[in-house]
C-alpha cells in the first residue's frame, strides 16, 4: 500500500488549539476520514474554522455507539477493509478526531486492524481535553508528587473514589447524576478526615456552547463532552 493513513488529533473545541503539524497533515492529505457526516462531526466543524476543506473529499465510517464488542468489531474490520482500498489506491488519508488519538479515541481501532493489514499509519498528537479543561480553569492537575488519574466516566465509577491526587472524569455528561451523587458522599467522608474536595467542569470546552463549573453545587448538567475534575486537599491546621 503506497499511501498513509493519519490519526489527527484536532484538540478539544478551539481551532487556535491546532497543532501546525495537524494543519499541515490535513492540507496535504487527499481525503479526509469522518466518524460521522460532516455537519454533526465536532472535529471537522473545529478544523474547517482553521484549514480550507470545504472542498476535500469526505468519508463518513461507521462507528456504532453500543459496547457489544461483536457489532463493535465487524464495524471496524469494514472500516479497515475501505481504509485500505484507498490506500491500495496511494491516497493520504487524515482521520480526524477531537482531543489527542491516543486519549480514548476511537482512531485507535481503526489504526491497529489497518497497520495489521499492512497499511502505513502515523499519528499526530493534538491537544487533549482535560489540558484545555486545566487551562480555562487556571488550575495545576499535578504538583510535586500528586498522582494523575484519568478516567472513562461512561464506565463504573465508584471504586474511583479511593484515588488519591488529581481524577479526571472524561465524557462525564451521560453519568453527571451518579456522578454527583457519588462525590456528594466523598465530600462528607473527606471532611471528616481533615480534606477538602474541590470539584471543577467544562462541558464542550473551546466550543460555543462552553460551560464552566466550580464546585459541585453547579454541577448539574453538562453535555456528552464534559471533563468534571476533582482534586482532594489536606486542609492547612493553624
Amino acid at each position: 500500500m503506497e499511501g498513509i493513513l493519519y490519526g489527527i488529533g484536532v484538540g478539544p473545541g478551539d481551532p487556535d488549539c491546532l497543532t501546525l503539524g495537524a494543519v499541515r497533515k490535513i492540507e496535504e492529505s487527499d481525503l479526509l476520514l469522518l466518524p460521522q457526516e460532516k455537519e454533526k462531526c465536532y472535529a471537522y466543524q473545529i478544523v474547517k474554522q482553521a484549514v480550507a476543506v470545504a472542498e476535500k473529499e469526505t468519508c463518513v465510517l461507521s462507528f456504532p455507539m453500543t459496547k457489544e464488542k461483536a457489532v463493535l468489531e465487524q464495524a471496524m474490520e469494514e472500516n479497515a477493509k475501505v481504509v485500505c482500498g484507498l490506500l491500495e489506491q496511494g491516497k493520504t488519508l487524515a482521520f480526524l478526531t477531537i482531543g489527542d488519538p491516543s486519549v480514548y479515541a476511537t482512531y485507535m481501532y481503526l489504526q491497529e486492524r489497518v497497520q495489521a493489514l499492512g497499511g502505513n499509519v502515523q499519528m499526530i498528537s493534538g491537544v487533549p481535553s482535560f489540558c484545555a479543561v486545566a487551562a480555562k480553569l487556571g488550575i495545576s492537575l499535578g504538583e510535586q508528587e500528586e498522582e494523575i488519574h484519568v478516567i472513562p466516566a461512561s464506565y463504573e465509577i465508584s471504586r474511583t473514589m479511593q484515588y488519591q491526587g488529581t481524577r479526571i472524569y472524561m465524557k462525564a455528561g451521560r453519568k453527571l447524576e451518579e456522578l454527583c451523587e457519588m462525590l456528594a458522599r466523598e465530600q462528607k467522608e473527606r471532611e471528616k478526615q481533615g480534606e477538602e474536595l474541590q470539584v471543577y467542569a467544562v462541558s464542550d470546552c473551546g466550543l460555543p456552547s462552553e460551560k464552566v463549573m466550580y464546585g459541585l453545587e453547579e454541577l448539574k448538567s453538562g453535555s456528552y463532552l464534559t471533563v468534571v475534575i476533582v482534586k482532594s486537599i489536606k486542609r492547612k491546621t493553624r
